[in-house]
This record gives C-alpha cells, structure tokens and sequence, in this order.
C-alpha cells in the first residue's frame, strides 16, 4: 500500500514515526532516482514529453514526505526530528546536485532547450522548459568537474549551516524565561496577558507569572509593561538572541553563510550571491533593489524623524524620559496612539475572537472567490491542535485541503507561515488539487477568555490566508510552476493585498463582533482604525526598509573582509539609524527570514509587494471592494496562474497598467493622497 494512499491523499502523520523520516527518504531518494535513470537512458531523441514534462512529473512521494518532514521541524519539532534534519538536509542537497549536474540528463534537456523555437509551446511549456534549462544551468551543469565537486561542497556545508542557525535561535527563544513574583511589576499589562503568563507559570511549576520571546507574550510585553527596567531586559533578550558567545552564538555561522553564498555565486560566474538571486526576480538586479530601497528611504525618512521627534517629546512630557531606547519605542507608541485616537488593542481585542476572524476571512474569500471552508476530522494531523477544512467551490467542486494550527508551544517556531503539502497540478486529464496549511502564533485562550486577537494578529491571519489562497485556488498544468511558486517578490502580493479587507468597514462587519455580546465593532472604531493605518508609518517603513538594506549588505557585496558581524550590522544600519545602538543585541545572528528562510537578497520584497498591493487594492476601492469583476480577474491573472508567466505580464492583465509607487506612498501618507 502505498504511503500516500489517504483520504484525499493527504499528509500520512501519523502512518510515519519522526525516526523513520530519514530512511523513507533514503528510499524515496532511490525510486526518484530511478524515475531519472529511465529519462536519461532512453533510446528516443529528447522532446519536450519525454524529457521536461517526465522530469517535472519525478519524485512526487519525495516532496510530499519532505514537506511534511520540514514543517514539523518548523512547528512541532523536537530532539529526534532535530537530530534527523541535520543528516536529511545534507543528503537532499546531494540528490539535488546529482541532478543538477548529471551531464547525461542536462544534455538532454539542453537538446530540447536548444531547438525551444521550433516547438509549438505553451506560454506555460515554455515557462516550464525555460526553469528546467535554467536549473541545470544556473546551478553549476556548465561547470568542469573540479568546479562540480567544490559546488557540491559548499552546497552541503550551507544546508547544514542554516538548520544549526534556526536551532540555535530556537533554543534561545525557548532558553530565556523572565519571572516576576511582584503583583507590581504587572502594572500596565492586559488582563488576558497576565492571566497567560499565570497559566504558563503553573504549567512549569513556578510561583508568579511567566514571560517569554514567544511573541504573544514578548509583544505584550514590550507594548504595555510599565516597568522600564524590564522592558529593557526583555528587549535585550530578544535583540540578543545567538549572540552571547556561547555554544548557542550564530556570529561564525552568519560569516560562513555569507561567505559561502558569495564562493559559489563567484563559481557560477556571478559577481554576488545578490547578482544569481536576482536574475530570476521582477527586481532583476542588485542595482534596482537598492535604488528602489534609497527612493522609498528619500521618502519615509523625513517622515521617521519627525516622527521620531514626537515620540521623544511625548515620553519626556509624559515620564520624563530623556533618551528614547528600543525598549520604549512599542511601549510609548502605544501611548501616544491611545491619546491621538483614543483607541489601544486591549479596546479592540474584545471584538477580534480567534474563530470569528477565521470566519470572516472563510467570508471574504466566499465574496470574492465563491469558496466554501466545510471542517472535517477524518484526515491526519501532526498535533490535536490543528484544525483541518474540505475547500469547494459555489459548485460544490472540491478546491483544495486546507490545514490552521494557530498557537505556540513548545517545539513550534516563532512568526507565522504557509506551507504546501501537496501542489496542484493537472497529469492524465486529472485536475489533482492542492493541500495548504498556516501556521501561526496567537494568543491561547485562557480559563476566562477565548483567543483574542491584536489588530495587528488579525492582519497577520488574513497575510497568511492570502498566500493559502494563492496556493489553493491554483490551476496550472505543472507543479513546479502552481500556486506560491512564483518570483519570490511576486509572492507577497496574495497575502499582502488581503490585509487591506481588515481596514474596510464593509468587511469588518462580517467578524468584528464582540466575544460576549454578540456587538459588531462600533464604526467610530473602525474609523479609528482606518485613521491611525498610518500612524506612525514613516518610523514603520525605515524599519523595514532597514531590514532589506541589511539584508543586501550581507549578499550585494564580496563580504571576504567582513570579521565583525555586529559592526557590519551597524554600517548597513547608518542610514535608517533613529535610536542609539545598543551593544548588547544584534539582528543578523537571529534574522531567520535570510539565513535559514528563502529571503536572502530577497527581503525588500516586501516593499517591493507592497507597491504591487497598494496599486491592486486601489482598483478593488474603485469598483468596490467585493466586486466579482475584479475579484474575478485577480484571481485568474494573479491567484491561479502560479509561476506559469511573468510576473509583470500577469499583473498588467488584471490591472491593465504596471503599478505606480505612489498608491504605496499615498496609502501610507507619505504624499498627499
């Protein structure tokens, strides 16, 4: 029987014991191998059929239990799967070398690239041959064998690299615990909070009320407790974590990964690991992301220190405070919010319960897209957690399996993301659909409240549901090119343009409703709401913008002269720099997004994204924002095309223009709207 033979062949969790992940692998590296062993050998002339559809359509149990296998060691891991990851991924980038740069199946792919003009292709068949040849090509099948070798080297030294850097920042997250036994050091925190951070207390055994870097409790933390003292140690610790030159430290491991990148983007002939990514990015090269990272700085800039200026007078006036550090900056905001829209997520929270803001995006997807989200509970699941839903369309047509799993605990990775266990995909005349998962970390219910959300969590939820839709409503022919696999600055789009429903009355009326009375959020809160979007926003985009900055510092450069992790951070951070540094804490030695995620030479995408949604929301604002003509054109353009066309093509097809910059400077009131 095989491993996949499911309900809806879905992920077998519980059919496979974190021990045997490795030799299932093994195995399935073998049966894939072979499946390339019959391409190679075959005695025909290569054609596109024979050739890149069969190779496309290799290895699919190998996927499958590969996703499975890394989600878990992103949100329910432990010793055993942390101890199998570290041999699995080296072997995986083996296999992906040997296929990489086996010269007899190249050449065959090449054969077929080679005469691409003479074939009568699809746009997709030719997206699908053009990634094929690119793979091999840009991944070292060109090279001599001397070359081959050191590639695969330096390949296998950065997969084991990046896991060593995402245990340590886990073990760190979940090291530091801060303890307080004084009722008074509670002053100023949620109710919801404290009665969490009494529950976690007991759960351990302790006295008093527990806080953590877990971001339900960290975030709370740093927003509201009065306690200066604390906040700082708090802040410390999560600005420090891997970098206390201990066996948990990530600074040689930041090195050895930005040096490496660099060795094989040179081997390759590229000038930069910033120079091979962005080749295959709507950014296209290093010069363009940073040019397009200074104007967005030209503009925000002002904007920060003014209103970083404010912020410092504010808690002078209020407290007394004469230099503003990190540790205010959330706590004093909050503040300043409160007086400017008299309007704070503890008044808000009430009315975001957990299930209801699932609802309502389940709503908002129906309005748009005509899907249905039926929970059912005869499929596998990794924890009793996870909440899994059947997905049809308005005729009753299955669309997809779509799995939530919404709370911390211990084992599961701080952030949210999505992840695919299975891709759509259309072989044999069979529309084979796709199964999708989020993973998230919110507030728990407690014995008197259930999960209440932050505005800000509820934009996180509706971010992550729109990547989900992206993956779900896929329909391509091929899964290398469905759903979320796009150019890694097209991908945020999805999820980005959902969020914008949050700040929409018409949307807000389907969920908000209070968790007691049934009330839907008053509409002065929602003007509120919509009013304080750009507060602060000038300090908000320089940070992020910061981020990116830092980012192509590490990958746009020849980094062989960097020796000091934190002082190459602070260099990279001049230009965006509003409060004092803060020798005790770095970011590289925790930016997971770049050193163990895919978003090296990758993170302004997010900006970059945020041009592209601002520009598409505008258009859903002009015709309203449930309108199916748009919704419509945005899910066959944007939603169900994958990677199967260029980005930019897609994007003028539903917009009919490129997007302008300004909907984004105008929607974060940084030009006059």
């Amino acid at each position: 029987m095989s491993l996949l033979d499911t309900k809806y062949n879905t992920a077998p969790f519980s059919k496979i014991k974190a021990e045997e992940y490795l030799p299932i692998i093994q195995k399935e590296i073998e049966n894939t191998q072979k499946e390339i062993d019959a391409i190679t050998n075959n005695p025909e002339a290569p054609t596109f059929e024979n050739t890149i559809e069969a190779l496309e359509f290799t290895g699919e149990v190998l996927d499958r239990v590969t996703s499975m296998f890394f989600n878990l060691n992103s949100a329910e891991t432990n010793d055993t799967i942390q101890k199998q990851a570290q041999e699995i991924s080296p072997i995986l980038t083996e296999f992906g070398n040997d296929i990489r740069l086996n010269e007899a199946l190249f050449k065959r792919v090449k054969a077929v690239y080679d005469q691409k003009d003479s074939l009568d292709l699809t746009p997709e068949q030719t997206t699908l041959l053009d990634k094929k040849y690119k793979g091999f090509s840009r991944n070292g099948a060109n090279l001599p064998e001397d070359k081959k070798q050191e590639l695969r080297a330096i390949d296998k030294e950065l997969s084991q690299l990046s896991l060593k850097f995402g245990e340590h920042v886990l073990a760190e997250t979940q090291k530091f615990e801060l303890l307080i036994t004084d009722e008074k050091d509670l002053a100023g925190l949620p109710e919801g909070t404290v009665e969490a951070a009494k529950n976690l207390a007991e759960s351990k055994e302790k006295e008093g009320w527990l806080f953590t870097l877990d971001y339900p409790s960290y975030i709370p933390f740093a927003t509201y407790a009065e306690n200066r003292d604390l906040r700082k140690q708090m802040s410390l610790a999560f600005g420090s974590k891997a970098f206390h030159n201990d066996e948990l430290d990530n600074q040689e491991i930041v090195l050895k990964i930005a040096k490496l990148r660099h060795q094989r983007a040179n081997l390759l002939g590229y000038q930069t690991h910033a120079h091979f990514v962005l080749e295959e990015r709507m950014a296209e090269t290093p010069e363009k992301v940073n040019s397009f990272l200074q104007e967005l700085l030209e503009k925000a800039k002002p904007a920060a220190e003014a209103e970083f200026n404010k912020l410092t007078e504010f808690a002078k006036a209020t407290d007394g405070i004469d230099t503003l550090q990190k540790w205010d900056s959330a706590f004093y905001t909050e503040k300043l919010k409160q007086q400017l829209f008299n309007l704070d997520d503890e008044k808000l929270k009430p009315y975001f319960q957990l299930e209801n803001v699932e609802k309502g995006a389940f709503e908002v997807a129906n309005r748009l897209y005509g899907l249905q989200f039926e929970e059912i509970n005869d499929i596998d699941k990794y924890n009793e957690e996870v909440t899994t839903y059947k997905v049809t369309d308005a005729d009753d047509n299955f669309v997809a399996i779509f799995y939530t799993d919404y709370h911390p605990r211990p084992g599961k990775r701080n952030g949210a993301w999505m992840t695919v266990y299975k891709n759509q995909y259309v072989k044999d005349g069979e529309n084979s659909r796709p199964h999708i998962s989020i993973v998230c970390n919110f507030t728990r219910p407690t014995a008197t409240k259930p999960s209440l959300l932050t505005f800000n969590e509820v934009t996180t939820l509706f971010h992550e549901f729109g990547h989900a839709l992206h993956g779900m409503l896929a329909n391509t022919t091929y899964p290398s090119l469905s759903g979320t696999s796009v150019f890694w600055d097209f991908v945020e789009l999805p999820s980005q343009v959902m969020e914008n429903w949050c700040y929409e009355k018409e949307a807000l009326e389907l969920f908000a409703k209070h968790y007691e009375t049934g009330e839907v959020i008053p509409m002065e809160y929602v003007a509120k709401i919509k009013e304080s979007a750009t507060f602060m926003e000038g300090m908000q985009t320089v940070r992020q913008l910061s981020f990116g900055l830092l980012d192509m510092s590490w990958h746009g450069i020849d980094p062989s002269n960097v020796t000091d992790v934190q002082q190459h951070e602070n260099e990279a951070f001049a230009s965006t720099k509003l409060y004092p540094d803060t020798p005790e804490t770095c970011m590289s030695t925790a930016f997971s997004h770049i050193f163990q995620g895919g978003y090296s030479s990758g993170y302004y995408s997010y900006k970059w994204a945020e041009v592209l949604d601002a520009d598409a929301f505008e258009y859903f604002l002009e015709k309203g924002i449930f309108n199916k003509e748009v919704a419509s054109k945005f899910k066959d353009f944007v939603l169900s095309q994958g990677g199967t066309q260029n980005p930019m093509e897609l994007y003028k097809k539903f917009r009919g223009a490129e997007p302008k910059p300004e909907a984004l400077l105008k929607r974060a009131g940084l030009i006059p709207a």
